[in-house]
C-alpha cells in the first residue's frame, strides 16, 4: 500500500495565526472572528461559481476563475460511512466497491472530473492521497504510493485506486484538515506555484466537532496561499455543512473553497438524456 503521511509543520508561506474561538452563525454554523494575519500571497485567484447543472457549466468556471495553468493534487475519503450513504444511489453497495462491469461513484469521479481538471495541469504529475482509512483516521494521509510518488495522468489515478481500495478498512472520523494541510505543504515545496486540491469525499465532518474546527482552520490557512480546494460529493450526502463551508467562512483571504455535488450532477445528466431520447 502507499506511504502514510503525518501533518508536517510549516515553515514558511503562512505566519498568521487565526483566532480559534468560534461563535454560532443563524446557520447554526461555527464562524470565525476576523482575521487579523498577513495579506495573501497573492489576491489574483477568482471565485469559482457554486452553481452547476452539468459537467460542461463546470469546465467553464474553472476557466473563468483563470485556472487554464495549474498543478492538482488529489484526496481520496476512505470513511467507513463510504459503507452506507450508496444506500439510494448506489444500489445500497460500498461507494467504493470495486467491480468489472460497472463504476463506482469514485471511479466515475476521478474519471469524468479528471477529464475536466486535466485540462487546467501542466506538467499531468498528481500527487495523490487517502484519508480516513483505519491507518490514518482524522489524523493524517497517505500517499497512494510509497515515497509520496505522484500519479501520471488521472488513467493512474484510476488504476491505483483500484487496487487499493480493496485493501483498505474504512474507519474514520471525517477530517478535510489533513489533507488541506498535506496540499499546503506541496504548495510551499514547489515555491508558490499555483495549486488545485481535489477532494473527493462521500459527506461531511460532524457539526460542532474537533474534526469540523480543524477543517475549518485549514480551510482559512490555506487562503493564504494559492491553492483552491475542490471538493466533489459522491453517494447520497448530506451536504449542507458542504455549503456552509462553500458559502459562510468569513475569515478567508479569498473564496477558496467550492463545493460540487457530483451525484446530483449526473443525475441531472441522466434526466436530460432521457428526455432528449
Amino acid at each position: 500500500m502507499g506511504g502514510k503521511c503525518s501533518k508536517r509543520p510549516k515553515t514558511g508561506g503562512y505566519s498568521g495565526n487565526p483566532q480559534s474561538q468560534y461563535t454560532q452563525s443563524s446557520y447554526n454554523y461555527p464562524t470565525y472572528q476576523a482575521y487579523c494575519g498577513p495579506p495573501p500571497a497573492s489576491t489574483k485567484y477568482s471565485k469559482i461559481d457554486d452553481d452547476y447543472n452539468s459537467l460542461e457549466q463546470v469546465t467553464d468556471a474553472l476557466a473563468r476563475a483563470e485556472l487554464e495553468s495549474s498543478n492538482l493534487i488529489v484526496g481520496i475519503d476512505f470513511t467507513k460511512s463510504n459503507e452506507w450513504t450508496g444506500a439510494r444511489s448506489f444500489q445500497g453497495k460500498s461507494l467504493h466497491h470495486i467491480a468489472d462491469n460497472q463504476q463506482n461513484p469514485y471511479e466515475q469521479a476521478i474519471s469524468i472530473i479528471g477529464r475536466t481538471l486535466s485540462k487546467f495541469d501542466e506538467d499531468n504529475l498528481i500527487p495523490c492521497f487517502g484519508f480516513g482509512d483505519a491507518s490514518t483516521h482524522d489524523q493524517q494521509v497517505f500517499s497512494f504510493y510509497p515515497d509520496e510518488k505522484v500519479c501520471y495522468g488521472f488513467e493512474q489515478v484510476l488504476s491505483r485506486y483500484r487496487q487499493l481500495a480493496p485493501q483498505l478498512r474504512l474507519a474514520g472520523p471525517t477530517s478535510f484538515a489533513p489533507i488541506i494541510e498535506m496540499a499546503i505543504s506541496i504548495v510551499e515545496q514547489s515555491g508558490g506555484q499555483y495549486h488545485v486540491l481535489l477532494i473527493i469525499a462521500d459527506g461531511q465532518v460532524g457539526q460542532l466537532s474537533p474534526q469540523e474546527n480543524g477543517t475549518v482552520e485549514a480551510i482559512v490557512k490555506a487562503s493564504q496561499y494559492a491553492l483552491s480546494i475542490v471538493v466533489v460529493g459522491v453517494g447520497d450526502g448530506p451536504w449542507d455543512m458542504m455549503r456552509e463551508f462553500d458559502d459562510n467562512i468569513p475569515a478567508r483571504a479569498f473564496d477558496n473553497f467550492q463545493f460540487v455535488n457530483f451525484t446530483e450532477i449526473m443525475s441531472k445528466n441522466v434526466d436530460r438524456s432521457r428526455k432528449e431520447a
